[in-house]
């Protein structure tokens, strides 16, 4: 992973969003701030309280195939059960992109002073992404659904990433597994409609991935004014290829065998349905304005979030 030089001073540089923040001050900040809200989910949540009867896994407004013909065909239970899977493979998928997460976030401080505060907030915060998916994993053992792995291809196409991926690609890439899931679950815990589990698992997930979702915010702006422009093109390309792939993984087509549905005819009506590729497309949002603003969402990169569904 190659890196801006140290040296660097962000004395006068700026990009579309304004003056650089100082890298240390950014850390400090977010350092305080895990220090006053982090979670222990092996204590802070109720593991042992049984399923609660007639709440959902995951809000059905959420739910990939809500508001289509087949969704209005499905049994009440049949859709609840559809939530339940779906939850099961959005946390399957969150403890593969956080794991790839974490191995980005060591090479990134490698070459870094051990004693920076940028250092010390990032192994914070691979603390973090270890606890996320340590209760992610137990979230699914509870709800009784199997793991989702994503496919074979993209499971090596991440080990690929992970491995030659440079620094403003890799929080490029960070900022999408992130921003998406976090609007969803800024829906999912308030909602009385759903498990008192879930609820709680995505309320500190929330709460913890805010903090990390700056770091790679203010790190991404300072790699894209400070890196060579070779590798600002290399971002733009990646990091719309990962957007595509991430669209395609975001719900694993198993979940709907499993609750006995016509797999392609419920992807393809996935594909059809407006009010999905609506629900993508706003969950994006915020990421893609702030993408566009930074320079990352220009040429082919572009055409390639376009082609995800994922930029209007």
């Amino acid at each position: 992973m190659t890196t801006a030089p140290e040296d660097v001073s962000l004395e006068g540089l700026r990009d579309a969003l304004g003056l650089l923040k100082d890298r240390e001050q950014v850390a400090v900040r977010l350092l305080e701030s895990s220090a006053k809200h982090s979670f222990d989910p092996d204590r802070e949540l109720d593991w042992d309280a049984p399923v609660e009867e007639g709440k959902w896994f995951w809000p059905p407004e959420l739910v990939s195939l809500y508001g289509t013909p087949l969704w209005k065909r499905m049994s009440e239970e049949q859709r609840f059960d559809l939530a339940r899977h779906e939850a099961a493979s959005l946390a399957s998928l969150g403890i593969w992109f956080e794991i790839i997460l974490i191995q980005l976030l060591v090479r990134h401080i490698y070459d870094k002073p051990v004693t920076s505060a940028h250092v010390r907030y990032a192994l914070t915060e691979i603390a973090d992404e270890c606890r996320h998916s340590m209760m992610f994993g137990r979230m699914i053992e509870k709800g009784g659904a199997p793991t989702y792995p994503v496919t074979r291809l993209n499971h090596n196409l991440a080990r690929v990433l992970k491995t030659v991926s440079t620094t403003p690609g890799s929080f490029a890439c960070t900022l999408l597994g992130e921003e998406i899931l976090d609007w969803m679950q800024r829906l999912t815990f308030p909602d009385e409609r759903v498990q008192t589990l879930v609820r709680g698992v995505t309320r500190i997930h929330v709460v913890e991935e805010a903090r990390h979702v700056r770091y790679a915010r203010e790190e991404l702006r300072r790699q894209m004014v400070t890196a060579p422009r070779w590798e600002r093109g290399l971002t733009r390309l990646s990091c719309g290829e990962a957007a595509r792939v991430f669209s395609i993984a975001f719900v694993n087509p198993e979940v709907y065998t499993n609750v006995g549905l016509d797999r392609r005819e419920a992807v393809a009506q996935v594909r059809a349905s407006g009010h999905r590729r609506e629900v993508m497309q706003t969950g994006a949002k915020r990421l893609t304005d702030f993408l566009d603003d930074i320079g990352v969402m220009r040429g082919v990169g572009r055409r390639l979030w376009r082609s995800s569904g994922l930029l209007a």
